[in-house]
């Protein structure tokens, strides 16, 4: 959370950002560093390596733990509401304060309210040109309908859940703050096998996890008839009816169907001032300021796009939409179109696996071409770390 986007659109972005929240912070890191070493059983990853919630997908996290020959299964709270996102590799774990956080650090045990456990039924196939991230916003408006405050989501369903690979459903149990929840949790089944061999889980473990999850009545097999638990509540969602979507314009459960982007746009425009309104004269609508940038003749209206960040621990842990973002820039430059210059573009992932294979594809090369260059690895714009405008800009602003 602590790298900021001071610079971005050149190559040396990465350097230059990190450099600069060294410098920031370096009394807290001087304070990691020496605690690391001055205390049993603490680990710190060093800034640069990732959004926390993705390191602890692809690296810390165990599934089923194995200590002086007992085995339990993996817990974790975290300090951060976005922890929930492995819930989707069947760990239960959700973002607590600071002073429960100390209390489980110092071994004590975290007392709370038994929870309601909301079953959500997912049936049948996402469509060609919807993304996962079309899907966390539709599950985020039904659930907060639903009323999901203090509650555990279960997703079920061998059909629907089982055509989601993990990544994707990272992106949903990432998604678990911003539809009110405490948990939204994925059941392990062989697509969570699957991905622990991915991220190099020897078969070793992979077996040992899968047998003592079976032996526990933990594990859903696909191929066998499904006798579901009894919920608190159920909801159910054919993923056929899930289109392409928009969160905005300000809250990120109001979700816009794409092809109604245009018309809710001019309708908040003019509404009063609220979550969908801004209540601006329609007279002034079309109003045009223009403005010198950097001797480029340059305008805004109201709904110029003038930051736009690939980010978030949401998204850029989901190589189908980071590909998709790339494939997207490639496209853009094979047409003869450019972002304006006056964009302030950028590229921060949750992971250095997604610079590798954004490289290794040959995409990077376009997402540079057209500004977005690699910032930093952390939450940066999602946050509000986004840096400032240009002062420019800013005064059309």
């Amino acid at each position: 959370h602590s790298v900021r986007v001071d610079v971005a659109k050149c190559a040396d972005a990465l350097k230059q950002n990190m450099d600069l929240e060294f410098s920031r912070n370096k009394e807290r890191f001087s304070f990691f560093k020496w605690a690391s070493s001055a205390f049993n059983n603490m680990l710190v990853l060093p800034p640069g390596s990732g959004i926390l919630h993705q390191v602890n997908l692809e690296y810390l996290s165990r599934v089923v733990f194995k200590a002086d020959g007992v085995l339990y299964p993996d817990s974790v709270v975290g300090t951060d509401s976005h922890t929930t996102m492995i819930n989707s590799l069947g760990v239960a774990g959700w973002g607590v304060g600071g002073i429960e956080a100390m209390a489980a650090m110092l071994g004590q045990p975290m007392s709370m309210v038994l929870p309601g456990v909301v079953g959500f039924k997912l049936t049948g196939k996402l469509q060609d040109g919807v993304t996962t991230t079309d899907l966390a916003l539709t599950l985020t408006q039904m659930l907060r309908k639903h009323g999901v405050v203090g509650k555990f989501i279960e997703f079920h369903g061998s059909e629907g859940v089982g055509s989601i690979p993990l990544p994707a459903r990272a992106t949903i149990a990432n998604m678990t703050p911003e539809y009110g929840a405490t948990m939204g949790f994925f059941p392990v089944d062989q697509v969570a096998l699957d991905y622990l061999r991915l991220i190099g889980r020897s078969d070793e473990t992979v077996s040992m996890i899968e047998a003592y999850l079976r032996a526990n009545n933990m594990f859903v097999d696909c191929n066998e008839p499904q006798t579901g638990p009894v919920y608190s509540s159920d909801l159910e969602l054919d993923l056929t009816t899930v289109e392409p979507s928009v969160a905005g314009p300000k809250r990120p459960h109001d979700r816009v169907p794409l092809k109604e982007m245009k018309s809710d746009w001019h309708a908040c425009l003019g509404n009063e001032v609220g979550f969908k309104g801004y209540a601006v004269p329609k007279e002034q609508h079309n109003k045009i300021v223009k403005f010198d940038f950097h001797g480029q003749p340059a305008e805004i209206t109201h709904g110029s796009v003038v930051l736009a960040a690939v980010c978030s621990s949401t998204n850029s842990s989901n190589p189908s939409v980071m590909i998709g973002a790339g494939l997207v820039a490639k496209k853009a430059c094979e047409l003869g179109l450019e972002v304006k210059p006056w964009v302030k573009t950028s590229l921060a992932p949750g992971s250095l696996v997604v610079t590798k294979y954004l490289e290794h594809s040959g995409l990077q090369e376009y997402l540079n071409h057209q500004g977005f260059h690699l910032v930093g690895y952390g939450c940066t714009t999602c946050i509000g770390n986004s840096g400032d405008l240009d002062k420019s800009l800013s005064d059309a602003i």
